[in-house]
């Protein structure tokens, strides 16, 4: 359906009509200027009317122009049929931690060795696929947490960008858990009760940051807001040296406890991802998530077309000025000044024939 936003402007359409009628009745003054070759000028710019397309086709032209700057300046559009968003699903907002340690290879895929962060990627990438009628959220954390994508329905951009993210586009020398919890609850909090979901994924402890996560814990849990924590690394990898093979713990870093309290302190839960297959159970069962029913909402997808009798009138005018330039005109003058020049140079040489 065609609609335009600023309607009233077609009010404007009469206003070059107004204006000539205002000048055509204005006192016309004695000329205080007297041009000798006025009547030539005159003269050339009538043959010229007379020989291109004429005064009516500049008339037809010219408000056509007006026509179509009137109907672009009322920015129209086309509305399409409306579209049903779903009306069941959480508020999901997902922070995954990208700093420094998360480029740790302590992962197994297929008998080869793969960091945390590409595992990350392919498990809750296939975790947003899934995430049908949910609105989802990105954070992206290390020692400071930024948004991402703000709550929405559009699970393919949330996976691209999480896709792209890489280690040290957040300075990765520090983790911000409680930051990220935080920016989390300022997003989530004026979402419907009971829908706002927090998925932390975090490899290390709280190094960093204005909020501690026990005070964004707290914060969560007085906008009812439940939080799923995780926590990913191997809790072995054997490291061959030259003085031979030892056993280390990637994860010793790693403050369960903090997690586990923030988690169950706002009726969530906290899960180990120690292996793939691990991360991969757990996002399964967080798909388990019950659904709510929400407020119905639709949206009509929005076209605009203002561009389209702009472009024309530029067309137009470019079109305008061309066939208004007196081109016949032009040329008959070269002409003349032409035979002015070859008369001159005869008469130069008849002249100087004469002398010798």
């Amino acid at each position: 359906m065609l609609e335009f936003t600023w309607p009233w402007v077609f009010i404007l359409l009469p206003l070059p009509l107004l204006i000539y009628k205002l000048i055509a009745r204005a006192p016309r003054q004695e000329a205080a200027l007297y041009v000798p070759f006025f009547s030539v000028l005159s003269r050339l710019q009538s043959d010229n009317e007379n020989l291109t397309s004429g005064r009516l086709l500049n008339l037809i032209f010219v408000t056509l122009i007006w026509l179509l700057t009137i109907l672009a300046s009322s920015r129209p559009q086309w509305l399409g049929e409306p579209v049903q968003l779903p009306s069941t699903g959480r508020d999901l907002m997902l922070s995954v931690d990208i700093s420094g340690s998360m480029e740790a290879q302590d992962m197994v895929v297929g008998n080869r060795q793969a960091s945390r962060i590409d595992v990350v990627k392919a498990v809750v990438g296939d975790f947003v696929e899934r995430r049908d009628g949910d609105r989802l959220g990105l954070i992206l954390f290390a020692a400071h947490a930024y948004i991402q994508a703000p709550l929405t329905f559009d699970r393919d951009t949330v996976g691209t960008l999480l896709e792209e993210a890489e280690i040290g586009i957040i300075e990765e020398s520090a983790t911000a858990i409680g930051d990220a919890i935080g920016l989390g609850v300022i997003h989530l909090r004026s979402r419907p009760e009971n829908s706002r979901v927090l998925v932390l994924l975090t490899d290390g402890v709280n190094n960093a940051g204005a909020v501690s996560p026990e005070q964004a814990g707290q914060l969560a849990q007085q906008e009812s807001i439940k939080i799923y924590t995780i926590g990913i690394g191997a809790d072995q990898v054997v490291q061959r040296t030259f003085f031979g093979a030892r056993a280390i713990n990637p994860s010793a870093e790693l403050d369960e406890a903090v997690l586990t309290r923030i988690a169950e302190s706002t009726g969530g839960r906290y899960f180990r991802a120690r292996d793939v297959n691990d991360l991969v159970d757990i996002y399964q069962e967080l798909d388990l998530l019950e659904a709510i029913e929400q407020d119905e909402q639709t949206y009509r997808p929005t076209r605009v077309l203002f561009y389209w009798p702009l472009g024309a009138a530029l067309i137009i005018s470019f079109i305008l000025a061309l066939v208004s330039i007196p081109w016949l005109a032009l040329a008959g003058k070269e002409q003349v000044q032409r035979q002015e020049d070859s008369a001159d140079e005869n008469q130069s040489i008849a002249s100087n024939t004469g002398h010798a």
